[in-house]
């Protein structure tokens, strides 16, 4: 299975109307735009987790990180193998929302913190989940991208 490559987050820049003085300031847009969406649905998912399943263990970002995987492999692969979608959808969608909505650097300190605290159950609950189950939310993200 193939998966698309970092050239498919870069944007080509022939959408750009003479409107804009810059390209980059309307990949800044684009951008911003999904980022504002992925960073709201990243607080709400957080808290709907922490509030609906437990505290104890980091669901929300366990959660965020399976989601946003799946988005971004379904995303990727439908825009790159089946549809002609405008260039300026991976600003808005695989940049901006899914670049403010996943959590890695979340998911990196929650661990880290686990290790200091000799939560060792944690520690690797952490690494072997979110690891394993956002490789597989690739999959089946690019897998049902393909099947459409």
């Amino acid at each position: 299975m193939e998966f698309a490559t970092t050239a498919c987050l870069q944007a080509d820049d022939s959408y750009l109307s003479s409107t804009w003085r810059t390209p980059i300031v309307a990949a800044y847009f684009w951008i911003c735009l999904g980022a504002a969406f992925g960073a709201s649905a990243r607080y709400l998912v957080s808290r709907w987790g922490a509030r609906l399943i437990s505290a104890d263990f980091p669901y929300g970002t366990l959660i965020i990180n399976i989601t946003g995987s799946f988005i971004l492999g379904l995303f990727l692969i439908w825009t790159t193998e089946r549809v002609l979608a405008d260039p300026r959808w991976r600003l808005v969608i695989a940049i901006g929302f899914c670049g403010s909505y996943t959590t890695f650097s979340s998911y990196a300190f929650e661990t880290i913190a686990y290790f200091e605290q000799g939560h060792w159950l944690l520690f690797w609950t952490n690494i072997f989940s979110n690891n394993i189950l956002c490789l597989l939310a690739v999959i089946a993200g690019a897998a049902l991208a393909r099947a459409l």
